[in-house]
């Protein structure tokens, strides 16, 4: 989650008081709409404040995620078995983390920290103190400039720094090969959309457009890369396609005032997925969107969209299993009204 839609989103932090063990809320229920694309919806994330954003190990056995550890004001990273509500942090504990991601062996684990920040002290009490101030805030993701990417082993050890450029490194997924490593980076002023070997050399760019170019994945082929950028209206962010070589761009989407995020390649590359709201009679809710993809010209085409969820709370960063037959997403249908991950088998 990041800045570029920070405005945009205007989602409430809640610094609960949930203890480990707690106990589930009510099943949460599909809307009739919703259950035409989606089964067997439940809850997989338990017993922290906050958590989202979570990601599949190539084997559909684990996820990793972000979520708020009880007392701490900035997210940290977590693995459980996706079927265990049994998290563990696999971050340092310290620091803003965010957008982690599994190598496609399953071994190492991919994610930004600001830990090496040299106030980190500093940092954390402004934000204590924040919270203590009236229990809750706007939600609010900055360009960190001590924000890295790291890698670290599916046990917790072996913490390793991939970037050190001066500047915001984060939002990093692997390539279907684990070759590469696509992220995005603040180090040319801006942020834009970058590739790297996996060990961290190599760095290339691959955007270079006025705002924000953001939260980039491979396709399932490897060729092409799926961004959103709000270059054409700040805080607006639209999707596009860009190939791996940076020479050819293609835009999905052109609502300008629609925020259209979070973009997510089905593991058949037929369509994608992401959360968008409609702003044009104020703040939006965000539903999630699927929309189909044309690969037989010189250029894949966008083409048919098809909304997924209708649900009166917030939906967003969708990611399918990688056998494409579940979809996990971050939502506030919590019994709790927090933010937390949900799972349903996907019927497409």
């Amino acid at each position: 989650m990041h800045a570029a839609v920070r405005l945009a989103l205007g989602l409430v932090l809640v610094v609960s008081c949930s203890a480990w063990g707690a106990e589930p809320g009510p099943a949460p229920e599909l809307t009739a709409g919703e259950s035409k694309f989606l089964a067997n919806l439940r809850q997989v994330s338990q017993g922290l404040p906050r958590a989202g954003e979570g990601y599949f190990s190539a084997d559909g056995k684990q996820i990793v995620y972000q979520a708020y550890p009880i007392g701490y004001p900035f997210y940290q990273i977590y693995t459980q078995p996706k079927d265990s509500q049994q998290p563990r942090l696999v971050s340092t504990g310290r620091g803003r983390t965010t957008c982690a991601y599994f190598s496609p062996d399953g071994q190492t684990i991919l994610f930004a920290s600001s830990h090496t920040d040299p106030q980190i002290d500093v940092t954390e009490l402004k934000a204590r103190e924040e919270a203590a101030r009236g229990g809750r805030r706007r939600y609010q993701w900055d360009f960190d400039p001590h924000m890295d990417l790291y890698t670290v082993k599916f046990d917790g050890t072996g913490l390793h720094r991939l970037t050190d450029a001066a500047g915001y490194d984060a939002e990093g997924s692997y390539s279907p090969d684990g070759r590469q490593i696509v992220f995005t980076s603040t180090r040319d002023g801006d942020p834009d959309i970058y590739v790297m070997n996996s060990d961290g050399t190599e760095v290339r760019q691959i955007t270079n457009a006025p705002g924000y170019d953001g939260g980039p994945f491979f396709s399932p082929d490897g060729k092409w890369i799926v961004f959103r950028s709000d270059r054409e209206e700040k805080d607006m962010l639209q999707l596009y396609l860009v190939s791996v070589d940076g020479k050819v761009e293609v835009p999905l989407t052109n609502n300008l005032k629609h925020v259209n995020w979070c973009p997510y390649f089905h593991p058949s590359g037929k369509y994608l997925i992401w959360s968008g709201a409609d702003y044009t009679t104020g703040r939006g809710t965000f539903h999630l969107f699927t929309m189909e993809l044309d690969w037989s010209g010189d250029r894949p085409k966008g083409g048919a969209v098809t909304q997924i969820t209708d649900h009166e709370k917030m939906d967003v960063l969708p990611v399918f299993s990688p056998d494409g037959k579940q979809l996990m997403w971050t939502s506030t249908r919590a019994a709790d009204g927090t933010s937390q991950l949900f799972l349903a088998d996907w019927l497409r």
